[in-house]
């Protein structure tokens, strides 16, 4: 009865507030003198603007020497202009009550700007001075270089990066995707002020970029404030779009031993592109797996039943020219083995058996009806958008998703399942106390 509730509400949720978030997250698209593709959506129910910019300019980029190049250029952006001083770019942002961040992933760099519209001109002449005229001063640098190295630092004492980063090591050898995007502090130490310089001129260009703005303001002015702002970055190198990694890993065990009453354990191995036409299919496939929480057959098998783990799920994480698979969980050292036997049974049992008629629809529904409620800010609908534009997945996206989940069958969900779910080819991280794991 509860889970019928709960279905009956998603649905009401859904049957309200879907046709409006759809509405609201369909932008209007237009290239800019420079090249560079924005994207608006006016939404005047608060004097807000959010603004999301994507840039080219990922650690796919940079050489195997320089890992965590990208990752430094892009936080050092809001650390001095030829303008202003660090100090003096925070205080404008305190002043004025503005959110200025940047960040790198494999593929690409991220700026992201929160302001009230009385500021907007304001918080356009920062964003501008950052793209056009970052001088990454020396002693910045080594803050940052010192800040990223005690990151990396702190991670090599989470069981959980530390799985997540084998997993990625071996799923994808000798490539960007297979790195940390930080680099290692080796990597890091040895990144000198020209290479930072010379990174930024050739990758953060206009045409490269994709710069989406959600809030109090109509796609005309922003476009007449976005070219008068702008009008000093100009073009550079074209944007290239990236290549799936040569080389994938085969199935192995990977053990890692640390003292821990846990172990964390990752299974997987690759996946698919954010573009594959089953991409819908896959994702309702793994909601009944692991991805639906305790709606998700791997809890259930797992934890409720057998109360091996507290936490276990499973995901597809689609790239724009490739993707992975996990399954991952957290047990204790004794029941490692005992786990990794039930998530493997779970992965053969999708593959040759039809879900459900029930767990098909409660899967459906729950993606379905959750889609809206996901885009509760002007931010996340701005970093929403440049991700459609990114993976080119069509301005009307938002208000074709529910359909794209609705039509997916039960003979869709065995058919990838079969094809995209390989328990022969599992490459098994296992970090834990190996005193205490019982050998296969």
């Amino acid at each position: 009865m509860k889970k019928i509730l709960l279905n009956m509400a998603a649905a009401l949720v859904l049957a309200v507030c879907a046709p409006r978030a759809e509405a609201s997250m369909v932008p209007k698209r237009s290239v800019l003198n420079n090249g560079m593709v924005l994207l608006t959506s006016e939404q005047r129910a608060l004097p807000m603007v959010a603004v999301e910019l994507l840039i080219d300019a990922g650690s796919r980029h940079e050489a195997a020497h320089q890992a965590g190049l990208a990752n430094l250029t892009s936080k050092l952006l809001i650390y001095g202009t030829k303008k202003r001083s660090a100090l003096q770019i925070s205080e404008a942002l305190d002043f004025i009550g503005a959110s200025l961040a940047s960040g790198a992933s494999e593929n690409v760099a991220s700026v992201s700007l929160t302001i009230l519209k009385k500021d907007l001109a304001v918080g356009l002449e920062l964003l501008a001075e950052i793209l056009t005229s970052s001088t990454f001063p020396r002693d910045e640098i080594d803050r940052q270089k010192q800040a990223i190295i005690g990151a990396i630092k702190a991670q090599e004492e989470d069981p959980g990066a530390v799985a997540s980063r084998a997993f990625a090591a071996a799923l994808f050898p000798q490539s960007p995707y297979g790195r940390p995007v930080e680099g290692a502090e080796a990597s890091v130490k040895s990144l000198q002020a020209q290479s930072l310089k010379d990174f930024f001129t050739r990758y953060y260009r206009p045409n490269r970029s994709i710069l989406s703005v959600v809030g109090d303001v109509s796609e005309t002015e922003i476009t007449q404030a976005l070219n008068q702002a702008l009008r000093g970055w100009t073009r550079g190198a074209e944007s290239t779009a990236p290549s799936a990694p040569s080389n994938i890993g085969a199935a192995q065990t990977l053990r890692i031993n640390k003292d821990l009453t846990q172990a964390n354990i990752i299974l997987g191995h690759n996946g698919v592109a954010r573009g594959h036409p089953d991409y819908y299919a896959i994702q309702v496939m793994n909601y009944i797996l692991g991805g639906g929480g305790f709606s998700s057959r791997a809890m259930d098998s797992i934890r409720n039943e057998r109360g091996l783990a507290y936490s276990v799920y499973s995901f597809f994480s689609p790239e724009k020219s490739h993707g992975s698979f996990q399954f991952v969980m957290q047990t204790k050292n004794e029941s490692a083995q005992e786990a990794i036997r039930i998530a493997r049974d779970e992965i053969r049992k999708i593959r040759e058996q039809p879900v459900s008629e029930q767990e098909l629809n409660d899967a459906k529904e729950y993606l379905a009806g959750s889609f809206a409620l996901r885009f509760d800010t002007n931010r996340k609908v701005a970093g929403f958008l440049t991700q459609v534009e990114y993976f080119g997945l069509g301005l009307d996206f938002p208000s074709r998703y529910t359909e794209l989940v609705r039509k997916v069958s039960r003979e869709d969900v065995q058919r990838v399942a079969k094809q995209f779910l390989q328990p022969d080819k599992l490459i098994t991280v296992i970090v834990g106390n190996h005193k205490k794991i019982t050998p296969n």
